[in-house]
Formats: structure tokens, sequence, C-alpha cells
């Protein structure tokens, strides 16, 4: 029996599970049970994943699973929180690096997005082509607002990876059973899409500002999605419909971050900054060859929920 600390965390609204295996390196086995997994995310909060924070190397770094028990390669909201678990263990500086899917991300903590709400930045690099897109390969200069007849003959598709892939398109409104329709019209297209991918919705808002919504794969439709808004905030740049190297604001249904794409020497960077939000903390006692486990003494942390839904009341206004 495994007994260790859990915490419940989001970022923008984006919740997770998160445990601790610098501090407790067993819990790294929890990748062979990709069951028990799928049930810690339904039975612990109801969570849309699972985080690890872990040591990696010389740093630290995030391992982030679906609720289906599958490996995500990244999460920029979930990385978000490690960020600030990681805290601990880097000390009181405001910059470091974090390891996720073999790629090390440059992480700042930043002033906070609203009240004293803990905030992290996370840069991105990004890819336009990859041989899990079939379409993609050959076009030097990516996949940017074309067309997926298979998919849907009238939206203009931009695909982005980020370490983990997603395909995203500009609308004038939103709809999310149209959203769903396409997340899972993506699994009947493997010729295109060997390994699946992400599917956005976004809404350009003017000046500088968009509305986005996230089919994702592993999970289905969320609150929020990290690296979708830094997809959808890249394409929103190459589409035209924001400028590059100028703080972007995303909206969606779990809060609000600020993105910024960039063109480096070293190819499309966007970063995303935002929230790391502690909802309680509680206890986990694991059996890992059983595959059950045990939660008790769960504490909320109120004082932190209460100024996050203060944050949100104050985005409700600013849409209104």
């Amino acid at each position: 029996m495994l007994t260790t600390q859990f915490i419940l965390c989001h970022g923008s609204g984006n919740r997770f599970l998160m445990l601790d295996a610098v501090r407790e390196p067993r819990l790294e086995d929890l990748t062979e049970h990709p069951s028990l997994v799928a049930r810690l995310c339904r039975e612990v909060g109801d969570t849309d994943g699972l985080l690890l924070t872990v040591r990696v190397a010389d740093t630290f770094g995030m391992r982030m699973f679906n609720t289906d028990g599958s490996e995500a390669e990244m999460c920029g909201n979930g990385i978000r929180c490690v960020a600030r678990q990681a805290q601990e263990y880097v000390g009181d500086v405001d910059t470091f690096d974090l390891i996720s899917g073999g790629k090390r991300h440059a992480i700042c903590r930043e002033k906070p997005i609203y009240g004293a709400i803990p905030t992290y930045r996370v840069s991105i690099g990004v890819s336009l082509t990859t041989a899990d897109f079939t379409p993609s390969i050959g076009c030097s200069t990516g996949f940017v607002g074309r067309v997926i007849d298979e998919l849907d003959p009238t939206l203009a598709f931009t695909y982005i990876n980020l370490g983990n892939p997603h395909l995203v398109a500009a609308v004038d409104q939103i709809d999310l059973e149209r959203l769903t329709q396409l997340g899972e019209r993506v699994k009947s297209l493997p010729q295109l899409l060997p390994h699946g991918t992400n599917v956005s919705l976004y809404r350009p808002m003017g000046d500088q500002t968009i509305y986005t919504a996230t089919y994702e794969r592993g999970v289905g439709l969320t609150a929020s999605c990290g690296t979708a808004m830094t997809a959808c905030s890249t394409a929103a740049c190459l589409m035209g419909y924001c400028r590059h190297e100028e703080p972007i604001t995303v909206l969606n249904s779990g809060g609000r971050v600020r993105c910024c794409a960039m063109i480096t020497e070293h190819g499309p960077v966007t970063t995303l900054s935002g929230n790391a939000t502690y909802e309680g903390v509680g206890v986990l006692a694991l059996d890992l060859d059983n595959e059950c486990f045990e939660q008790t003494d769960f504490e909320p942390n109120v004082r932190e929920q209460e100024e996050y839904d203060q944050f949100l009341k104050t985005i409700q206004a600013e849409k209104l």
C-alpha cells in the first residue's frame, strides 16, 4: 500500500488530480495501470486528467494522463499547476525549466493574473508539419487555413503541433454540437490522422482577443485546454486575425489566459500565461497490485476557490 498526498488543482478551469512523484517515485508506476488512472480521474474530483510531477535529469517535469488512462505529450494548463508544485523544489526563483514529452519548456512565475492568484507562463515551441498529419507533409510553410473535405468542407483548418497535435479553425459562432461531431469524426480518419488530434474552434473578437472551445483527444469536450488556446492563438496570428509579438487575450468557458505568438530564430514559439489554482489537498492510499485506492482527509482551499470565482465574474462582465 502506497500512501501519498494529492492536490486537486486547475488551470483555466481545466481540472486535474496532481501527485508528487518527486517525493514518492513509486507513483510513476501508475503509468503501467491506465485503468486505475482512469478510475482516479473519475472518482477523485471528477477531473480532466492526472498530473505527475517528476524528476527529469537536471530539472523536473510533468507526465500527464487523460481520463481514458492514455498519456499526453503536453498540457498547457497542467504544466502551470506542475510548475507551482515544482517551485517547492527549485526554490524562490522566477524562471526555471520543466520537461514534458521529452521537450524542455521555459517557465516563468508572473505577477498574478487577478488578485493573488498564482500565475505562471510557459513557452511552447510550435511545429506546423508532422508525419502524424499526412496532408502537412511537403508543406514548407505548414498546413495553414486549408480545407479538409473529409472532416468539414466549409472550415479552413490550421494544423499546429505543440508536443501534442491540434487542428483549429476560425468561426463566427462556436457551436459545441458541431465541435463534438468534428472531434468524433477524427477517429474515422486514420489515413489522415493516424494518432488522432485535438480539435478546436475559435472566434476572433477583435483587439487581440479570441474565444476558444476544444474537443480533446482522449477526453472529449472540456472547459479549457491550454495547448488548444496556444494553438488557436498561433493560428489566429498566421491567419491575420491577431498580431505576432503582442499579447492575445484568450477566453473560454473555464477562464482567461494570455498568449503571445512569436517567430524566433528557432522557429515559432507561443507563450501561455494563466492561473495555477489549488482547490484542495487530500490523502490517497493506493494499492497498485490490486488497482484499488482509498481517499481520505480532503481539505478544500476555500480562499483560492473564492478568488477564482471572483475572477470569473470579472470575465463575464468583460464579455458583456
